[in-house]
């Protein structure tokens, strides 16, 4: 039988006082590339790929900006959630 792929998603908003530049955009990239699943990252409507370095700096992401986190694969829900656990830690920044 064909196994169902699983969907996770959610919004996050930054909350780092430098938003997305290139040190949390690679913590980001790392972290999403430990898992199996596709992640697309929405800001403003624009899509780029979570586990795309030149994607994610794309976002222009300030603070306060919210970021759609959507992952599609068998381990979706895990993947969400690390990315959210990232994000409210504010990157290790802060």
């Amino acid at each position: 039988m064909f196994e169902k792929t699983k969907t996770a998603q959610a919004d996050f908003q930054v909350k780092n006082s430098l938003g997305v530049h290139a040190r949390p955009a690679s913590l980001f990239v790392q972290l999403a590339s430990n898992y199996e699943s596709e992640v697309t990252v929405e800001k403003d409507g624009e899509n780029v790929n979570g586990k795309s370095l030149m994607g994610m700096l794309m976002l222009s992401a300030g603070c306060g900006s919210v970021l759609k986190v959507v992952a599609k694969g068998h381990d979706a829900e895990q993947l969400v959630k690390a990315i959210g656990e990232l994000i409210d830690r504010k990157f290790d920044e802060e």
